[in-house]
């Protein structure tokens, strides 16, 4: 088996999973670029090629389980492992103006296809890239969720923390709590898994408004992906360390 370390970072093609995806391969890391569009995902490749990153492409649609099933074995056929995977692939959800998600007139439609996306999307790929994970000597997962998805953030009068999101917020807190519940399963194992927050960073997710650029975005998904043994595991971190649940 190649000693190459492979990354798997879904929602690859632009944005911070993009700059995951570069930031992992500046460290030398043999990154596939997980994308449903294939002319986004193929221009990533190259894009990261140029730039000296081994990259290659993997189709993956987080929503759709033959596409995950397609992806696994795409992995397996071209690296026989995987030693990082970082569940990136995201979406908001419809919004009314000013990002608001009104929870009293909230279409369920909406609800369930972010929760789709944003958690069981998480599980399908996690699950799908687990016997991957197990070949690895140091496998790390990290999941991207955001600290609108802290409970404790959310309830405090005293935070701002941004309009009422009824649909991503909460998809964030599930995201949260789903990573505790794998931890707790893995406890014992050499997997360390972690979600990680972003900030707010401009990108065409957030309409590109934020003070942070994708680079600034990426920067604790890399770290918590290329954590070393005996690091933490079951947490949530933003750039200045530890966010509340």
């Amino acid at each position: 088996m190649s000693e190459t370390t492979t990354a798997l970072v879904t929602g690859a093609n632009k944005g911070i999973g993009y700059e995951i995806a570069a930031g992992l391969g500046s460290l030398g890391y043999r990154v596939g670029v997980g994308a449903r569009d294939a002319t986004r995902r193929e221009t990533a490749v190259g894009k990261l090629r140029a730039a000296g990153v081994d990259a290659f492409g993997v189709p993956l649609d987080v929503t759709d389980g033959q596409s995950v099933t397609d992806a696994a074995e795409l992995v397996e056929r071209l690296a026989g492992r995987l030693d990082a995977l970082v569940n990136n692939a995201g979406i908001s959800g419809e919004m009314a103006p000013g990002w608001v998600q009104d929870p009293t007139v909230l279409d369920l439609e909406v609800l369930r296809t972010v929760v789709d996306t944003n958690v069981m999307g998480v599980v399908r790929v996690t699950n799908a890239m687990l016997p991957l994970l197990r070949r690895s000597a140091s496998p790390r997962i990290v999941n991207v969720s955001s600290s609108v998805g802290s409970l404790a953030r959310q309830a405090d009068p005293d935070i701002e923390i941004g309009p009422v999101m009824a649909a991503y917020a909460p998809s964030k807190s599930f995201l949260n709590a789903l990573t505790v519940q794998y931890a707790r399963q893995f406890a014992g194992t050499n997997i360390l898994i972690n979600a990680a927050c972003p900030g707010l960073v401009a990108t065409d997710f957030t309409g590109f408004q934020g003070p942070r650029t994708p680079e600034q975005g990426a920067t604790t998904a890399i770290r918590l992906a290329t954590l070393p043994d005996g690091g933490p595991t079951g947490s949530f971190f933003e750039d200045d360390g530890v966010v509340p649940w």
